[in-house]
């Protein structure tokens, strides 16, 4: 079996994560057994919801927090009526907007605000409730409820100090306690004192044999925390770098990214190592050799592929731009939506197309309204990209670093040139200066706005979009599953 590793604290769909749904496609088609386990909360989504939209099959996904629960995987069927059950014979009063309901308790000046799955069904996700004006609680359904979050007020800010997680009958399988930076896990026949060793403790369940491999994506401490190794022992582990994975180096002294400051310190306990691009693969065999005196194996597997090349249906849309991420403050979005106003002063019909979603949605669509260019940009929201790209002339990033890029992948696989900062690894592996694109040296928003104008004023188009899809050729399926093959025998 193989065990694949998202360790985050909190649930995104990034590159990360779209990385690993085409891993667990290229697994299938080589007939392998995997699992993917999430190690995070999802409190604004139902796990199995997320992934299944994703790609992932039920069978595949194992969430670390509802393991040591009987609940089993389940979209959101936990209903209002259900809800409205519990509440005995207290009066209430019922209101709805949308996807949120609300039920007032005026006897016990307490009220629920209750956050469904869409704005038609009666599905609850989630409830949170205030009691005088305070959070105090929030609870997490599937088909039951799965797991129950306790505030309380400190400095005027709700202090979230445990939580509580249920078998489906109700009962309480283990609890998680929060204080002055210290996390406990209270089981009836064990106390954890930390999050890595829940890891451990879960990775302990698993009962690993050396067939078996873990794949771990990113790190932030996982490696380190004797739990999770000895729980991990006999079982190969593979580490998967999906950033940078140095900040500076000199003949005497390396600074690792701090997210694998950990691993790298302690390389000897990896089997393999898997980066995205041929550079970034010799570059860290040389340094692990170098600083640490380990001959190491690296091995160069691209987070994801194309299954085919695909050619668009009808006319891609005249000047169309579109980009697509996580919106964080490092993909530096807002940079796109300010260099599309700016060229569009020389091409008064371009417009740019925003897909994705994150932390920084209500800030671009503030942006957005400022520009007074919503006429012409758009969020569009997260969705499948499959059948999207086909509708554009050409892609831009803004991002100043991405060790790969799914979404320049995607985009070249549907033939569209690209417009971008040049910086490691991504671009430089996806686009040839002058041949399918511009890479960007002066990283600003004119120096941005000045590629794609130069893309749409001074390219061949169609020569340009030839070029990308003879790169893209290198990432259909069958050439990463032979890595991949390759790396598990």
């Amino acid at each position: 079996m193989i065990y694949s590793i998202h360790h985050y604290n909190y649930w995104l769909k990034g590159g990360v994560e779209m990385g690993l749904a085409h891993r667990a496609k290229i697994f299938r088609n080589l007939g392998l057994d995997a699992k993917f386990v999430f190690a995070t909360t999802f409190p604004e989504h139902n796990i199995w919801d997320e992934t299944e939209q994703m790609g992932f099959l039920d069978s595949e996904v194992l969430w670390m927090y509802g393991f040591f629960t009987d609940c089993k995987p389940s979209p959101v069927t936990y209903t209002l009526e259900q809800l409205e059950n519990t509440f005995g014979e207290e009066d209430y009063i019922f209101s709805r907007d949308g996807m949120t309901a609300k039920y007032q308790f005026p006897d016990l000046n307490a009220y629920y605000v209750v956050f469904l799955t869409d704005e038609i069904s009666d599905f609850v996700h989630r409830v949170v409730m205030v009691s005088n004006g305070c959070l105090v609680r929030k609870d997490y359904y599937t088909y039951c409820r799965i797991y129950t979050e306790y505030f309380t007020p400190v400095n005027g800010q709700a202090y979230l100090y445990q939580r509580k997680f249920f078998n489906e009958d109700g009962s309480i399988a283990y609890e998680e306690l929060a204080e002055g930076g210290t996390i406990l896990y209270k089981f009836p026949d064990r106390l954890l004192y930390s999050r890595e060793e829940l890891a451990g403790y879960m990775m302990s369940g698993l009962q690993l044999t050396e067939e078996d491999v873990v794949l771990i994506d990113g790190e932030w401490g996982f490696i380190d925390k004797t739990a999770f190794i000895q729980s991990a022992f006999p079982a190969r582990i593979g580490f998967i770098a999906h950033l940078n994975h140095f900040k500076f180096s000199d003949e005497d002294f390396i600074l690792w990214n701090e997210a694998y400051e950990s691993v790298f310190s302690h390389p000897e306990k990896i089997s393999f190592f898997v980066t995205n691009t041929e550079v970034q693969s010799k570059l860290l065999k040389e340094q692990l050799q170098y600083y640490k005196g380990i001959d190491c194996r690296v091995e160069t597997i691209p987070v994801a592929c194309l299954d085919k090349i695909r050619r668009p249906r009808k006319a891609r849309k005249k000047y169309s731009l579109m980009t697509a991420g996580r919106f964080e403050a490092d993909k530096r979005t807002g940079w796109a939506v300010e260099a599309a106003v700016m060229a569009r002063k020389e091409i008064p019909e371009l417009t740019l197309d925003i897909y994705g979603e994150g932390e920084e949605r209500d800030k671009l669509q503030k942006l957005i309204d400022e520009l007074n260019c919503s006429g012409y940009v758009r969020l569009c929201g997260f969705q499948k990209l499959d059948d999207i790209y086909q509708n554009y002339e050409a892609y831009v990033s803004a991002s100043y670093g991405e060790t790969f890029g799914i979404t320049l992948l995607e985009a070249i696989g549907f033939g569209l040139p690209v417009v971008g900062f040049d910086s490691p690894y991504g671009i430089q592996n996806f686009v040839d200066e002058g041949g399918n694109g511009f890479r960007i040296s002066d990283m600003s928003v004119s120096g941005l706005a000045d590629g794609i104008i130069r893309l749409f004023k001074e390219a061949d188009l169609e020569a340009f979009r030839k070029h990308s899809y003879k790169k893209a050729r290198r990432y259909l399926e069958t050439e990463v599953e032979k890595k991949w093959r390759e790396i598990l025998a």
